[in-house]
């Protein structure tokens, strides 16, 4: 006779990372729809029909929730500007400018922008930001350090000029995030992105790969 075969019960630690699971997907859909100071705990809990209790048994505060799902963002990104150098040509100052360019598009989508760029600074403040962020930053370095190899560009501080260009693409998703027209606003950025990478460029008269 064919018997059937019971799913085994999921053990405390399956149970655990599906609370969290449960929690983080709950908080950055309400996070990222609502903002951060409009969303409390009691919505996330609903939402990711959990008890109060199961919350603060894994997150001591909403804080402490935006923390991690901050985190969740960062990681992303970073998997997104890597996908998009990669993609690119290989090692070059081309790839090092789609990776830019990609990290502005996906940081100003529209459902990733209120997380990173309009309610971080003010739950966890610029440096637990840079503590989470600095992936991409490290992947920048990276990139002009091969571009530099390749002799696509020439920089006297690989690291000072990775500073630099990071600064300045934050700088611009901030003040695309806050313009009243954000996709002009993008586009100018890009624009001026495109400029200096060029300017920077050793080869083919400027733009590296021109005809």
């Amino acid at each position: 006779m064919e018997t059937t075969r019971t799913r085994p019960r999921p053990t405390q630690r399956e149970r655990s990372d599906g609370t969290i699971e449960a929690l983080l997907a709950a908080a950055r859909e309400l996070f990222a729809a609502h903002g951060y100071n409009a969303t409390s705990l009691d919505a996330v809990c609903g939402a990711a029909h959990v008890t109060k209790g199961a919350l603060y048994h894994h997150f001591s505060s909403k804080r402490h929730l935006f923390r991690a799902v901050y985190e969740r963002e960062q990681v992303r990104l970073a998997r997104v500007v890597a996908r998009a150098y990669r993609d690119s040509e290989p090692d070059s100052w081309e790839a090092v400018f789609a990776g830019s360019r990609a990290f502005l598009a996906e940081v100003l989508a529209s459902d990733a922008q209120r997380i990173s760029l309009l309610d971080a600074p003010g739950a966890l403040g610029m440096d637990t930001m840079r503590e989470f962020s600095s992936e991409c930053l490290l992947m920048m370095q990276e990139g002009i350090r091969r571009a530099v190899a390749r002799g696509d560009i020439v920089a006297q501080s690989v690291s000072a000029l990775s500073h630099l260009l990071y600064g300045a693409l934050c700088e611009t998703a901030m003040a695309a995030a806050r313009a009243e027209n954000q996709k002009a606003a993008l586009d100018a950025g890009l624009v001026e992105l495109r400029a200096l990478f060029d300017a920077l460029a050793v080869r083919s008269g400027g733009r590296v790969g021109a005809a």
